[in-house]
């Protein structure tokens, strides 16, 4: 059995449906907001990972982490982990860890995670990800009002990573990974109007970015009620990709046995979310 936290997010549901797809027994954790939607065959545990002490993990052989998900109960969970005979630990970390982007305290957030994962005891596996590419689906309210993302930082640029590769990796990792360290990004640096232009060769439109000034973009997000962390985590981290790009890494390539998925495969995904 394996245990997916997170398993609402991006990444998370993708493990748990390639997993399904594999016939491996799953259990999706969720904090129980809104109403979970999961194929037939995965076991839904509602509880807040902050205080995992009601989890029973009797039974469960890995373990994928997100540090979101479990927050400062991240370590009473690996001590839950060890002591019930789970084998291996896969946690989802962050480029900044290795190649520091934006608030300090962001990254040692992650580091912190890495750091318990392997004092833990259990076999491990840290995956540290590049921006997910979906991460431009917070570009579509614009876009289906218009076709215009305005936003700071146009020349932000990173190698934004498919959800799908991360899932792949991710399994494997469940399955037999231990020791190992893998930075993981998609195959090209873009900026933010490059990535704008490819969602516009995805749904057929002739879309631009068009740049604000940083303390504008920031006082919209908290006036649409957002926490202060988001904006700061945002902001911080395009301003330091403006002036150094984030990393490109084969690692998917290299790990998988193919090319990882570029950003206009992402786009053509799902260009459904960006039709109006």
């Amino acid at each position: 059995m394996m245990l997916i936290t997170g398993a609402n997010g991006v990444v998370g549901r993708q493990v748990v449906n390639l997993l399904l797809r594999e016939g491996a027994a799953v259990a999706a954790v969720t904090r129980g907001l809104g109403k979970p939607e999961f194929p037939d065959g995965a076991r839904v545990l509602n509880g807040d990972l902050f205080r995992p002490q009601w989890l029973d993990l009797e039974g469960f052989e890995a373990i994928q982490i997100s540090p979101r998900a479990t927050g400062p109960g991240l370590g009473e969970l690996l001590k839950l982990a060890a002591g019930q005979g789970v084998r291996r630990v896969v946690l989802l970390s962050a480029t900044t860890v290795e190649f520091p982007a934006g608030e300090a305290r962001f990254a040692a957030q992650f580091k912190l995670a890495e750091d318990l994962v392997v004092q833990s005891g259990l076999e491990w596996t840290v995956l540290r990800l590049a921006d997910f590419a979906a991460n431009s689906l917070a570009w579509a309210p614009q876009l289906k009002a218009g076709d215009v993302v305005r936003g700071a930082y146009a020349k932000a640029a990173t190698s934004p990573i498919h959800e799908a590769d991360i899932a792949e990796v991710a399994v494997r990792a469940l399955r037999s990974g231990a020791g190992a360290v893998h930075t993981l990004t998609g195959p090209q640096s873009l900026d933010q109007g490059e990535k704008v232009r490819l969602i516009g060769e995805a749904v057929g439109r002739t879309l631009s970015f068009r740049e604000l000034p940083p303390e504008q973009v920031r006082a919209g997000m908290l006036a649409q009620g957002l926490p202060e962390e988001v904006p700061a985590r945002l902001l911080g981290s395009l301003a330091d990709y403006s002036d150094r790009p984030g990393p490109t890494t084969t690692t998917v390539e290299d790990l998988l046995g193919r090319p990882a998925r570029t950003f206009a495969d992402w786009a053509r995904d799902n260009a459904f979310a960006f039709r109006s």
